[in-house]
């Protein structure tokens, strides 16, 4: 196994990435665009999510592909950049036929709570979701990622430490390829608060988190709060993504990749799945075939739950220091990479 050539997300063929950025506002909205569309499920399991159109992908339900994901800040007010995405996707006649000519966008999303972090209190709405898409459909959108203080993680906290976007992805030999890409802004730590050791740091797929030591025991910002003993504020955490593959699943099986792949958020922050978490997890499949047999698609179910692992690596790796909330790399400066950050 090893990573894809950007390992990030856009590493799954038929898919494009944008965000829209409100550094001032932090807050901010990522656009998931599969034009051609992809076969979809998911996955919630924390007890405070803010969702749309997740009904739709279960797989009884009528619907086969949808055509974009949005994960936003903003709460649920941040639910509105789905209509902005709808509204682009629509002038270019993609999404699903009604007949008349028309065609109606399938746009599921997710939120997380980033409301008063920033110096300007306005969540996202349709324009974000337009810029995003607008983002995605333009040439950068299929190529690496931006990570960090980016999109839907632009204003997110993990733990008290700045959280981010983060991406990964896997190619599995004679397979396929599966990524995923997480909005990170848990309740949890993504790392021991006595040593600062992140939990998923056995996970690396070659030097991919750039030669990271392990803090010093004599670190100046060790020990961390335990996230168990803060004031906790119901609703005001979340982590929400997407994992994919380039195989041709059927939508009971990408529901149960999305399952799976909510190991890789338990194994990489602590706690996670509270009742005060509204964490959800989208799967794409946006290939096209014959479906995989079971032992085949629990290769991929357990690729994408390491993917989401690294990724959140990745989201903390890249996360800048904002305000009261200091970065991983920050916080724990012993923690340094080759190069710097």
């Amino acid at each position: 196994m090893h990573p894809g050539p950007t390992n990030t997300l856009t590493d799954v063929a038929g898919l494009r990435v944008g965000h829209a950025t409100h550094r001032d506002r932090l807050t901010g909205t990522t656009v998931i665009l599969c034009e051609e569309g992809a076969v979809a499920g998911v996955d919630v399991r924390g007890s405070a999510p803010g969702t749309r159109e997740t009904a739709l992908l279960d797989p009884v339900h009528l619907v086969e592909r949808v055509h974009a994901v949005v994960l936003s800040g903003g709460s649920a007010f941040g639910l509105d950049a789905a209509g902005g995405v709808m509204e682009i996707l629509a002038g270019r006649q993609v999404g699903f036929p009604v007949g008349g000519g028309r065609v109606v966008p399938i746009v599921p999303a997710a939120i997380l709570f980033d409301l008063g972090r920033g110096a300007v209190d306005q969540p996202p709405g349709r324009e974000d979701g337009a810029a995003a898409v607008q983002a995605a459909l333009a040439p950068p959108g299929r190529g690496p990622v931006p990570q960090g203080n980016v999109g839907a993680g632009t204003g997110a906290v993990a733990g008290g430490l700045k959280g981010g976007v983060g991406s990964a992805s896997v190619v599995l030999e004679g397979i396929g390829t599966v990524a995923a890409l997480v909005a990170v802004n848990a309740l949890g730590l993504p790392c021991d608060p006595r040593t600062g050791r992140l939990y998923a740091r056995s996970l690396e797929l070659g030097e991919e988190f750039g030669g990271l030591a392990d803090p010093r025991p004599d670190d100046p910002g060790l020990p961390l709060p335990d996230p168990l003993e803060g004031p906790a504020v119901l609703g005001q955490q979340t982590t929400i993504g997407v994992v994919a593959t380039d195989l041709p699943l059927t939508k009971a099986q990408a529901t149960k990749v999305a399952q799976m792949a909510h190991d890789g958020l338990a194994r990489a922050l602590w706690p996670v799945h509270t009742p005060f978490d509204g964490d959800v997890l989208f799967a794409l499949a946006t290939g096209r075939g014959d479906p995989p047999v079971a032992p085949i698609l629990t290769r991929v179910g357990a690729a994408a739950a390491d993917a989401v692992s690294r990724a959140v690596i990745h989201a903390i790796l890249h996360a800048e220091s904002v305000g009261p909330y200091p970065s991983y790399l920050d916080r724990l400066p012993t923690a340094r990479r080759r190069g710097g950050r």
